[in-house]
């Protein structure tokens, strides 16, 4: 055999190597990468692994993006390209973590096909780039039973949330049956129960109280369970609503903080003085005492490190809204109610990051205190707070609430923000380690019962705690319209999506934020303020200097009058120095400009030649070496076949 045909040989033998490790290390090589990124962007997270492994059913997970029409799209569409590339990682680790129960399709929707016939089917959002094509970028689950959920389109503003919102999909498109939220509350959010009082009203000409809308928008995705104000036990239900609980008996107080030791997530809202807690006529003519419109937990607060004080009241004048009580008369800040912006909001949690506006009134401050326990284990998570500018004041009664001007002249701004709501989650302990006692209603003769259960939790509790009641309310969260009524702002929202996360498995709840994948160079901005830390002292000068002249100039000609049109004047003199000045220091400060950017320039430079260079110059130093050493060598072999 020539050499030649060796050399040839040789060659076919090392791309046929080289083309086998590749198509090994594609189709292998997704179990053994690593996520060298400093927030873990291409890691799942231990809640979205947990609902994976339990995963009884195969499931088809179809992303439908469109390539082609993405590169004839706006410089916007194309951006998603990266987008794109970092969702496609991350549901390939779904697929590597369902060990095969998760079987992932990429499909690219073309004018008129199936595809993209099935793409309108499903809902997704199609966003139009030419006259024939439309840009598609979402996901649907679907199970082998034909349950299908779907993610319209994936937007970057929800990049930090895109784990959460894959797995909830699974977790909802593979769960059998609804979840069923017990509703427990002093005030008849769930209407009038009693068909026989309902005609006794319509007999008095009364209308009978009505369904919250809340609960009728809970009811068309949850079973909802009425819980009675003096249950002695709480199950069957996976989500506890609490709403306003006012002057419940201990037997019920020890109920929820059973249901919550058991695991059970429970949301609750409390309020200091509730608009929708309103005594009827008969009612205030009966009682002896005036009316108390407030509600609170303090047994179970203490319990969870939480605490509302009593005739405590937060307030914040950059939310306040203005408004009369009565007709002609001058706008006044009403301190008592915040309309809430997105600042007031945690940008990190999945239920309150897309919030925008919330109305509330009368609310509540919420204080982190120590529990009673100090073995208790938990973390506090703000959700809604006032801006920094927030603060607490009192009013006793109804009459210094209803007066705004009283209520403003009381009020002082303060430096921090004021906790209005928080989820509290980790392992509690009772607030009744020894139980309680319960009387028998029907035999006052009888001796009483004693009711135990657990003393401490037995898996990770999760609490949300709100501090207002009457932002669900109808007149506050919805407004008719002439098919119904529709949401007003987002107060209904807020509600929602507490419960929505809660109400999901609990794996759900440990799913992490994703860090965003779009960081800033660091570094650059790092060489840039240096740049301009040497020159701010003289900018800063200049500026000032042109500020006086300008004011100088500004005084001048509104002195002068018309003064000024007169040719060869000292006034008109004057004129032209200050603004000879002015230019003057302008040029100054664009000189001072372009020396910042040199030094930028010099010292990205460096950094630039700090990074490449020391590679070549490493290879450059093995190369010398390695050409020194076989001189060397062949220099001894030479001088041995000699001798």
């Amino acid at each position: 055999m020539s050499r030649t045909i060796k050399v040839i040989v040789a060659v076919f033998f090392v791309l046929v190597i080289t083309f086998s490790a590749i198509s090994i290390t594609q189709n292998t090589g997704e179990l053994l990468r690593a996520d060298v990124t400093e927030q873990g962007l291409y890691t799942l997270s231990d809640g979205t692994k947990a609902i994976l492994s339990k995963l009884n059913q195969p499931i088809t997970m179809k992303m439908y993006y469109t390539q082609t029409a993405a590169r004839k799209g706006s410089d916007q569409i194309q951006f998603l390209n990266t987008y794109y590339r970092y969702i496609e990682s991350l549901l390939k680790q779904y697929v590597a973590a369902s060990n095969g129960m998760v079987r992932l399709q990429i499909i690219d929707p073309r004018p008129f096909t199936d595809d993209e016939a099935d793409a309108i089917r499903y809902g997704l959002t199609g966003i139009p780039v030419s006259e024939e094509e439309k840009f598609y970028f979402g996901l649907v689950v679907q199970t082998q039973f034909g349950v299908i959920r779907t993610i319209p389109f994936f937007s970057p503003q929800r990049q930090e949330f895109v784990e959460y919102d894959i797995s909830s999909l699974i977790d909802s498109a593979t769960r059998r049956q609804k979840r069923t939220i017990g509703v427990l509350s002093s005030l008849p959010v769930m209407g009038e129960q009693s068909e026989y009082m309902a005609q006794m009203m319509m007999m008095q000409g009364k209308r009978p109280r009505q369904q919250w809308t809340i609960i009728s928008q809970l009811s068309e995705k949850y079973d909802i369970q009425n819980i009675a104000a003096d249950a002695e036990k709480i199950e069957n239900v996976d989500l506890l609503l609490v709403i306003h609980p006012k002057d419940l008996p201990e037997k019920t107080l020890f109920a929820i903080d059973q249901y919550v030791l058991g695991g059970g997530r429970t949301v609750v809202c409390i309020d200091p003085h509730c608009i929708q807690d309103q005594p009827d006529q008969m009612q205030m003519q009966m009682m002896r005492q005036p009316h108390s419109s407030s509600s609170n937990l303090d047994p179970l607060l203490q319990q969870w490190g939480l605490r509302m004080p009593p005739n405590t009241y937060a307030g914040d004048l950059t939310l306040a809204p203005l408004g009369s009580t009565r007709a002609m008369q001058r706008p006044v800040q009403f301190v008592s109610a915040l309309d809430l912006i997105p600042e007031c909001f945690n940008q990190n949690s999945v239920m309150t990051s897309e919030l925008n506006n919330v109305r509330m009134r009368y609310v509540g401050a919420l204080q982190e205190v120590s529990p009673d326990s100090n073995s208790v284990q938990i973390e506090r998570t703000p959700l809604v707070t006032t801006t920094d500018r927030g603060n607490t004041f009192q009013a006793m009664n109804d009459f210094e609430l209803r007066n705004p001007q009283m209520l403003l002249d009381r009020f002082t701004p303060g430096v921090q923000p004021v906790t209005l709501g928080l989820m509290v989650t980790g392992t509690f302990q009772s607030a009744f380690p020894e139980g309680v006692e319960v009387k028998d209603e029907t035999d006052p003769n009888a001796p009483p019962r004693q009711l135990t259960g657990l003393t401490e939790a037995e898996q990770n509790c999760a609490v949300v705690v709100l501090a207002d009641v009457d932002f669900i309310t109808d007149p506050m969260a919805y407004q008719d319209f002439l098919l119904g009524r529709i949401a007003l702002r987002d107060n209904a929202a807020l509600l929602l999506n507490i419960i929505d996360q809660l109400g999901g498995s609990s794996e759900l709840i440990s799913i992490r934020s994703r860090g965003s994948f779009r960081r800033s160079f660091e570094v650059v901005d790092q060489i840039e303020a240096e740049a301009r830390a040497g020159t701010e002292l003289q900018r800063a000068a200049i500026n000032q200097q042109i500020a006086g002249f300008q004011q100088e100039l500004q005084k001048l000609m509104s002195s002068t009058g018309e003064q000024q049109e007169i040719i060869g004047s000292s006034i008109l003199e004057k004129k032209k120095a200050l603004e000879l000045q002015i230019r003057q220091a302008q040029k100054k400060l664009q000189e001072l400009k372009r020396q910042e950017r040199v030094r930028i320039e010099q010292l990205e430079a460096a950094s630039r030649n700090w990074n490449t260079l020391p590679g070549p110059i490493l290879v450059l130093v093995i190369a010398v070496a390695l050409a020194l050493y076989r001189a060397v060598k062949k220099r001894y072999y030479v001088r041995r076949a000699a001798d």
